[in-house]
């Protein structure tokens, strides 16, 4: 890879699969490289794939096919700033509806067990609003969600 930095996702087996999802699914994203195994390991066979080469939205990563040892934590998530409700409800329900699986104020995981968060720019605007009491109410809005409903944040931050 170019990139000095890259992040290194780690899956059982399945990082060609979830590479290309996150290609098909997210804008700005490609599989590149795919390296097989050159000899036995202890997660695979010699000719197994190994190491994809990929990007999500413009970030460099690799999936290592490195076996069960290693499960996705919420402790890393990919966050997702969204424009529109129409955007959010597509990258949700893809990820979602793709064996993933629904959580709390925006967060899901993907079937793979890793964590998205999609996150509305409205929502970003609302907590950071200077006017303390609408940041608050819009917080506690989202705080009831699962997927992020922009007019419902709005209206809250509205008072």
């Amino acid at each position: 890879m170019v990139s000095k930095n890259t992040i290194c996702l780690w899956f059982d087996g399945t990082a060609l699969d979830a590479a290309q999802f996150y290609a098909k699914t997210f804008p700005d994203s490609a599989v590149g490289a795919i390296h097989r195994a050159p000899g036995d390991y202890p997660a695979g066979k010699e000719g197994d794939v190994l190491v994809v080469e990929f990007t999500v939205m413009g970030i460099p990563c690799i999936g290592l096919n490195g076996g069960p040892g290693c499960p996705h934590s919420e402790a890393f998530s990919f966050q997702v700033a969204t424009d529109n409700q129409a955007e959010t409800d597509r990258l949700w329900d893809a990820i979602v509806t793709n064996g993933g699986q629904a959580s709390a104020c925006g967060w899901c995981k993907d079937k793979w067990g890793l964590s998205w968060q999609i996150t509305p720019r409205a929502l970003i605007a609302t907590y950071t609003d200077p006017d303390r009491a609408a940041a608050k109410r819009a917080f506690e809005a989202m705080m009831q969600m699962g997927k992020i409903d922009i007019a419902t944040i709005e209206a809250a931050r509205r008072g």
